[in-house]
């Protein structure tokens, strides 16, 4: 029994789409680390966004994962031409400094602006 020609086109297309399906859910995120501010003053590109970003999410707090971990809250960031939530995790605590959250702030003349996420002496 021979198959039908277009059968065998069929396998490699399907894997194709299950391929694309899957890297699809995929997010490239750069690694966590910790912003440090020296003495006050923030050195960072400025973030922009044209629209207020949505409520942040209500984020339930894993247990510890070591003794003196700090929480820091998740964050909506702007990427790719939308609000990206990013979400919390623990980092150790940096003696002398205190941690000043992700906050926006509307610009001068529209839009918004992303200030703060890093320690503060």
């Amino acid at each position: 029994m021979r198959s039908h020609p277009d059968a065998r086109h069929l396998a490699p297309l399907a894997a194709g789409a299950l391929l694309a399906l899957g890297l699809a859910g995929c997010v490239v995120a750069p690694p966590r680390g910790a912003v440090v501010y020296d003495n006050g003053s923030y050195a960072s590109a400025e973030i922009y966004a044209p629209s207020a970003p949505p409520a942040p999410y209500v984020e339930v707090q894993p247990a510890l994962p070591f003794p003196g971990a700090i929480w820091i809250g998740g964050y909506w960031n702007w990427s790719g031409g939308r609000h990206v939530w990013t979400p919390g995790h623990y980092e150790r605590p940096h003696p002398g400094y205190r941690w000043a959250p992700h906050r926006w702030e509307p610009g001068p003349r529209g839009g918004w602006y992303l200030r703060g996420g890093g320690w503060i002496r």
